[in-house]
């Protein structure tokens, strides 16, 4: 008798470790593919001159090697996102990096200009990835998986943007820009491959046909705000065609809301986006992404001034990816433990804790600015704050989200961290442009209190931030009250 119940004891445990290591691998799988997917925003920034004299572009192509990527990308991730719900979480994943493994190889061997920018806009399909890989893992994975994974995956978005400039210095220092891309094409192969063999396809959770007004007004409406933010430096604020554009955006984004309250299947549920946690945790997403892109630009460009400027160090690229990667790391590490805090505080409490640790390592980056340390110190503090925020992001996400429309939801969720960064691109760079110091003739740089002012506005919005998890959280104690009443007046 002691010994079949010894063996069952033992078949239990060989099942549980099998069950551990199958959800390790279908993690690393997914994972890699958001990897992939996030350093491929960043990886080209730093070698885009010698991608241009390489093929002697013009200053617009050259842009449009960024912006072309932005554009795919805030299209894709809402469009793929709801068509995962209705076709497959994995499906669609693989087809997203199947577009990032295509636009990279197209990217590594061409000597075309206008065959580079098809191969940037075919990566920036991949941003989708990060949402579909959080929706596919919550509806695979074993509830007490479900959280560090989620946390993981959604945290690849900071993490690629951290580690993208010193790998691209790297490179850059040591082989030919080529190789920048191959890292990415064969990475996500590699995570196709691995996902396909390795990771379930849920049962597609929402039937019904594909909105393709929705999707059309959408994209468009997308386009026509992101577009003149990225190009507005160039075109002037105030010329006819940023201001034209952006009307246009706002005009096509109240028609999709007006086409997406009538239709049976809406591409966006505006109900759904209206929910006050939903909408509140959508804007506290955008606040995090603002102040999370702001820092990742005042530390690179920053450390790469030269210290007549009063405040840089004359850094090298890889030097100021460098001072990234503490931070970038802090994120990846921290995923498991932020999991554990959002199960036992609350999603909302743990997005305000992140928020508040953002603020404080800005007012370090405003205040601490004479050695090196300093700079990364703040940074890496920043890195940490961000790290917990963006793993408590998707939980409340998921927490207030029926399980049918996971995929949709996340991807709204992921669109606005993108459009904080957009945001803060605009801003920033408008901002650092126009407060600048004088170095010689012809000769100016951002001055330091540019970055200060910068850092200030982006510390106000990580503390809108704190505000808007603490005002989640207790909508989700006041929701938690009144089912308690409720199911006492059933029992009664």
């Amino acid at each position: 008798m002691a010994k079949a119940s010894e063996h069952v004891e033992h078949t239990k445990l060989d099942a549980e470790h099998t069950s551990a290591f199958r959800s390790n691998i279908e993690i690393i799988a997914t994972g890699l593919g958001a990897l992939m997917a996030s350093l491929s925003q960043t990886l080209v920034i730093p070698v885009l001159p010698e991608i241009a004299t390489d093929l002697k572009a013009s200053a617009t192509a050259t842009q449009w090697m960024l912006t072309s990527t932005l554009l795919a990308g805030a299209v894709a991730v809402p469009i793929l996102s709801r068509l995962a719900d209705m076709f497959g979480r994995r499906l669609l994943l693989i087809v997203s990096l199947a577009a990032l493994a295509a636009g990279s190889l197209m990217a590594a061997v061409t000597t075309n200009v206008g065959v580079m920018i098809v191969g940037r806009t075919l990566s920036g399909l991949a941003s989708a990835a990060i949402p579909l890989g959080i929706s596919l893992l919550a509806a695979t994975l074993p509830t007490g998986r479900k959280g560090s994974a989620v946390a993981l995956i959604s945290a690849m978005l900071g993490v690629g943007s951290a580690l993208g400039l010193p790998l691209a210095g790297i490179i850059a220092d040591n082989f030919d820009y080529r190789a920048l891309f191959w890292i990415g094409g064969v990475g996500a192969l590699i995570s196709i491959v691995l996902v396909r063999l390795l990771v379930p396809e849920p049962r597609p959770s929402r039937q019904g046909h594909v909105d393709i007004v929705g999707a059309i007004l959408l994209a468009a409406g997308l386009v026509t705000m992101i577009l003149p933010l990225s190009q507005g430096t160039d075109w002037g604020w105030t010329s006819m065609r940023t201001i034209g554009l952006l009307i246009l955006s706002v005009v096509l984004l109240a028609l999709l809301t007006m086409a997406e309250r009538r239709s049976a299947n809406p591409l966006v549920d505006m109900r759904a986006m209206v929910n006050p946690p939903i909408a509140i945790t959508n804007v506290a997403s955008l606040l995090i992404g603002f102040a999370l892109f702001s820092t990742f630009v005042g530390t690179a460009n920053y450390v790469q001034a030269p210290e007549s400027s009063g405040y840089g160090f004359g850094s090298s690229v890889l030097v100021a990816g460098l001072c990234l990667m503490p931070g970038g790391a802090m994120m990846l590490v921290l995923s498991p433990f932020t999991a554990r805090m959002v199960s036992t505080w609350g999603a909302g409490r743990v997005l305000s804790v992140g928020a508040t640790i953002i603020a404080l390592g800005l007012l370090i980056r405003i205040l601490l600015v004479s050695d090196l340390w300093m700079i990364i110190v703040g940074s890496t503090i920043i890195g940490l704050g961000s790290g917990i925020g963006y793993a408590a992001l998707p939980a409340l996400i998921n927490h207030h989200t029926p399980q049918q429309d996971l995929a949709a939801a996340n991807g709204i969720n992921t669109l606005a961290r993108s459009l904080g960064s957009t945001l803060a691109s605009a801003l920033g760079g408008s901002l650092l442009a126009a407060i600048t110091t004088t170095l010689g003739p012809g000769i100016e740089l951002p001055s330091l209190t540019g970055y200060r002012v910068l850092f200030i506005i982006c510390a106000v919005a990580a503390l809108l931030a704190t505000a808007a998890g603490l005002i989640v959280h207790r909508m989700g104690e006041s929701q938690s009250a009144e089912s308690a009443d409720r199911e006492q007046v059933t029992v009664a």
